[in-house]
């Protein structure tokens, strides 16, 4: 009787999270991608236990900073190409209620995912959730990409994620896999102690690296015991190879090594990845030395997972960018590239990818500060923002904090702000957004790139507007 009641539970569940999301996808409310798990979780609290458990392949858990939006859509294709049908949250709904919607939405009305023997769960997860993840969905592997200063407002300090991310492997099964990135001192430092298998991964090409740390870096000090690290090299934020000379811990040497990087600009990056399964060459139709990383980490888990180096290779070779993440278009004649951006790590990656592209530049700034952006805005001062001294071209600043950003480009150099009425101006505010987009594009001559750099909700925000205007399909629907 009490298993009847259960199944009848989950049905419910499923039955109402579906047509609540059918309802929000009709009437134009929105995507439903977190809704409907709410609701599900509201009916059924242990809803997503109940759906994670009916997986035959079992789960595997992505968490980062920056990238693991990327980094499980590189994992997914790989997957495929590996014979394997993952379930994953494709549309980057990565709380627990965005997760749950996923496994909803593989579910018929009796509560039952439709799975085959070749079914496995793949669910980029947030930064602060990772722990009650793991405890509800019991992954067989966690993939962990980087930790950086990201919403301290929501998130608290680095040490803080770093401490729940350490207890929450502790409670992982005795034998699932943890991937995680070698060059990152806040994520190597969960190794030392961990009782589970770990793969490590990370970058050896000098050519990439400098003597020093940029200003937006964080992990600057020992865990252990709080000594300034050293870096012999340092690719970007505090990712490099580093030692601490208090007590001698230094960076792990990855098994999955990414070396001969070639970036070409916007369009793409060729990487050697070497590890003890073999050698092999990938290209990458995406951007920048941090998608260098996401691949890599992709590469790791799949291969540490006992997938075949061939499909990691092809999977590479198909990946196209997440919504919002190098994510490109064309408007009346113009490039435009979407690049989210909404930390100063992330941000500083972005802007010395940029400067590989023909100058001048031009920008679309758009900062929000909402809840799932970060409401203290201060991060954009860390951000390198005076690389574009001397390189940009029209730039506006959008959003709910566009006076903000406006003044933070003036100080870096970019140029005089004037008002919503300049509308030849170097620099221009216009907090309207539809406004702000058809401005950026008219000041883009014909031919030219507009690089559209949003926070969160800003990104979220612009890409409905190009949906509705007929350049994008809506996020939801991509492959």
């Amino acid at each position: 009787m009490i298993l009847q009641r259960s199944s009848a539970q989950t049905a419910a569940a499923v039955l109402l999270a579906r047509s609540a999301q059918a309802a929000s996808r009709l009437l134009g409310r929105g995507a439903g991608t977190a809704l409907p798990g709410l609701i599900a979780q509201r009916i059924a609290t242990d809803i997503i236990l109940r759906l994670a458990t009916q997986i035959p392949q079992g789960a595997v858990l992505v968490s980062a900073t920056n990238g693991k939006t990327t980094t499980t859509r590189a994992l997914a294709t790989i997957m495929d190409e590996a014979g394997l049908q993952p379930i994953y949250n494709a549309t980057g709904s990565n709380l627990l209620r965005g997760i749950a919607t996923t496994l909803v939405e593989q579910a018929n009305p009796l509560g039952r995912l439709a799975v085959t023997p070749k079914t496995i769960g793949l669910f980029e997860v947030d930064e602060a959730t990772l722990p009650q993840a793991v405890a509800q969905i019991r992954p067989r592997a966690v993939v962990l990409g980087n930790l950086a200063r990201d919403q301290l407002d929501r998130y608290g300090e680095l040490d803080a994620v770093t401490a729940r991310w350490r207890e929450a492997l502790n409670r992982l099964p005795e034998d699932a896999l943890v991937v995680l990135n070698a060059d990152d001192p806040a994520v190597a430092s969960l190794a030392p102690g961990l009782e589970r298998r770990v793969v490590t991964f990370g970058l050896e090409d000098d050519r990439w690296g400098r003597a020093d740390l940029e200003h937006a870096a964080d992990a600057k000090f020992c865990l252990r015991c709080g000594t300034k690290l050293t870096y012999r090299l340092a690719y970007y934020g505090h990712f490099g190879d580093y030692r601490c000379a208090g007590c001698g811990w230094e960076r792990p040497r990855p098994q999955v090594v990414g070396s001969e990087v070639t970036l070409d600009g916007l369009a793409g990056l060729r990487m050697t990845i070497t590890a003890p399964q073999g050698t092999l060459a990938v290209e990458v139709a995406l951007p920048g030395l941090y998608n260098a990383y996401n691949i890599l980490a992709a590469a790791a888990a799949a291969l540490a997972l006992g997938l075949p180096p061939e499909a990691v290779r092809r999977g590479a070779g198909r990946l196209t960018a997440a919504f919002g993440r190098a994510e490109r278009l064309g408007i009346q004649g113009r490039q435009v590239y979407l690049l989210l951006a909404k930390n100063p790590v992330g941000l500083n990656a972005l802007l010395r990818t940029l400067l590989s592209a023909p100058r001048p530049l031009h920008l679309l700034f758009i900062l929000n500060d909402e809840i799932a952006d970060g409401q203290d805005i201060s991060w954009i001062w860390d951000a390198d923002f005076e690389v574009l001294a001397g390189q940009a071209g029209a730039v506006v600043a959008a959003g709910k904090r566009a006076e903000d950003m406006a003044l933070r480009l003036k100080y870096a150099g970019v140029g005089d702000v004037e008002g919503e009425e300049g509308n030849h101006a170097r620099l221009l505010i216009q907090r309207d957004l539809p406004t702000a987009l058809d401005l950026a594009v008219q000041r883009v001559p014909p031919g030219d790139t507009l690089y559209v750099l949003p926070t969160y909700t800003a990104m979220l925000e612009i890409r409905t507007l190009l949906t509705r205007l007929g350049y994008l399909a809506p996020y939801w629907k991509r492959g």
